[in-house]
């Protein structure tokens, strides 16, 4: 989410700086007040939005010498964001300035070729894949049904015992809210979890596929089952996957300046307008 969230930075004065910028005086705006010519609404927009405008579409041009994004790469993601943010999707888009889908999909495809030129600068060394791997592979995955006294959870563990869906019970009785939407998933989790101690020990005591006795925490009281475990996992066989999580954990905004100032520099990037020499002094050009 986070990595798809980054795409949504305010670029709506990139197309419309660029199709200002003609160089004539034609009139854009008439009043008995006087006109306003092409090229003031440019000088303008170049004041208040210009660095912005002319890093990105920079970027977009040095990026794309060596990198592609797709259109079916480009499609994949905004449809991986339409999914997370439901909804809320428009709404999100008007909040940041973009017009339409259209519009979002260009900035969406700058942060994809960032994010390929990091992929392509990150390095995972072995002892990194195997100390994470030693993380990873003691993690769970369990869901549970969370109620407010023992004897409701008693007649939940009945159900589950008879045979009933977990996630049907968890509709009806569970008091989490956020996990019951997903039939009371918790996803994958570690033993180091900000999660309640007695839970967690309960959980981690049990086996794939196990439903546990009513546990008691701060919170009230758990039916869990842990539905995976990864102790038999071997690295070679989730190996490509880990790298990539390890390389995204790298993958900080810090680190993202510096790969791109090395992009620039070897695409030689020179500014004629002396107004926007600063374009290019990343992360100084969110205000103007």
């Amino acid at each position: 989410m986070k990595k798809l969230l980054l795409a949504l930075t305010l670029a709506g004065g990139v197309l419309a700086l660029s199709a200002c910028n003609q160089g004539g005086s034609d009139t854009v705006a008439k009043s008995d007040a006087g006109d306003i010519t092409q090229q003031e609404l440019y000088e303008a927009m170049k004041d208040r939005v210009g660095a912005q405008a002319l890093q990105q579409l920079i970027f977009e041009k040095v990026l794309s010498e060596k990198y592609e994004v797709t259109d079916k790469e480009l499609d994949a993601k905004v449809a991986e964001l339409k999914e997370q943010l439901g909804e809320n999707f428009e709404m999100a888009l008007a909040q940041y300035g973009y017009k339409d889908e259209e519009d979002f999909k260009q900035t969406m495809k700058l942060g994809m070729l960032q994010e390929k030129a990091a992929k392509a600068s990150i390095k995972v060394t072995d002892e990194e894949l195997e100390e994470y791997f030693g993380t990873w592979k003691k993690q769970i995955k369990a869901r549970h049904i969370l109620v407010a006294d023992e004897a409701t959870a008693n007649e939940v563990k009945a159900k589950l015992d008879a045979g009933e869906k977990f996630e049907d019970v968890s509709n009806t009785y569970s008091t989490d809210e956020a996990a019951k939407a997903a039939g009371g998933d918790l996803g994958w989790f570690a033993e180091e979890a900000q999660m309640d101690a007695d839970f967690l020990a309960a959980a981690f005591a049990l086996n794939a596929n196990e439903v546990s006795a009513p546990v008691k925490s701060q919170f009230g009281y758990h039916i869990i089952e842990v539905t995976e475990t990864r102790k038999d996992a071997k690295l070679e066989d989730h190996k490509d996957e880990l790298k990539e999580e390890l390389v995204a954990s790298k993958m900080t905004n810090e680190k993202i300046n510096e790969i791109m100032e090395k992009e620039l520099k070897d695409a030689k990037v020179k500014i004629s307008d002396k107004d926007l020499q600063g374009a290019l002094e990343l992360g100084a050009t969110t205000q103007q």
